[in-house]
């Protein structure tokens, strides 16, 4: 309990953690971000981790000087995109067999199902517009994987999305976060950068059920 505490209260003040692991621990912080980004893309079980608020910060820090901007963007770029030719390897590994796995505590069978029906609805875009949504960034690459996507389709899609979502939000960090307005409201701004996406990816689930309910009531009556 203690544990998954400390990981929210790191998701919620993520600019105050980081701030002071800067201060602590200096240029290791840039191993710290590289773990965190590569694992959130890399691994399946890891949907949770704070990408998003975590980029603006860093690029708010870049703004004042505590961290740098290139090695920032080049580090954290590369970190996206190893975690997501991760995640996509171990489902083409898996395979079809995903399908049949219940959910549990380490496999979030409700997230896989939307990842999968966006994937089938906007195809290799997925990739690139999923950077931008959590918990569908996670499970993208590993759709993509189970679908059998081409290796070289598939990185395409992957840098083109990792660029996007590195450099956009660390660069509107850069410029934006040492704002007296942003700095007094940081934590709404995390806030709103954690739940406005995910309430997207829930209404479009809800429409994209509703839709297969639709189609499959009208199916049966004819």
């Amino acid at each position: 309990m203690e544990l998954i505490g400390y990981l929210i209260d790191f998701i919620l003040h993520v600019d105050k953690h980081l701030e002071m692991f800067v201060q602590n621990y200096g240029v290791w912080v840039y191993v710290l971000l590289f773990a965190i980004i590569f694992v959130e893309t890399g691994v399946v079980v890891m949907p949770f981790l704070p990408g998003d608020s975590l980029l603006f910060v860093v690029g708010a820090m870049c703004g004042v000087g505590l961290m740098s901007y290139p090695l920032s963007v080049g580090l954290l770029l590369a970190a996206a995109v190893l975690g997501n030719q991760s995640n996509y390897a171990i489902g083409r590994y898996f395979g079809p067999k995903v399908f049949q796995w219940e959910d549990s505590r380490f496999f979030n069978k409700r997230a896989f199902d939307q990842a999968h029906a966006f994937y089938e609805k906007y195809g290799g875009i997925t990739i690139v517009a999923a950077r931008f949504m959590p918990f569908l960034r996670t499970f993208a690459p590993f759709v993509a994987g189970v679908a059998q996507m081409t290796r070289s389709k598939f990185t395409f899609y992957d840098v083109t999305g990792g660029a996007l979502w590195v450099v956009g939000i660390i660069t509107v960090g850069y410029f934006f976060g040492s704002i007296p307005f942003v700095k007094q409201n940081l934590d709404k701004i995390i806030w709103a950068m954690i739940f406005i996406p995910g309430l997207l990816v829930l209404l479009g689930a809800w429409r994209a059920r509703r839709k297969a309910v639709a189609q499959s009531s009208v199916s049966q009556s004819s």
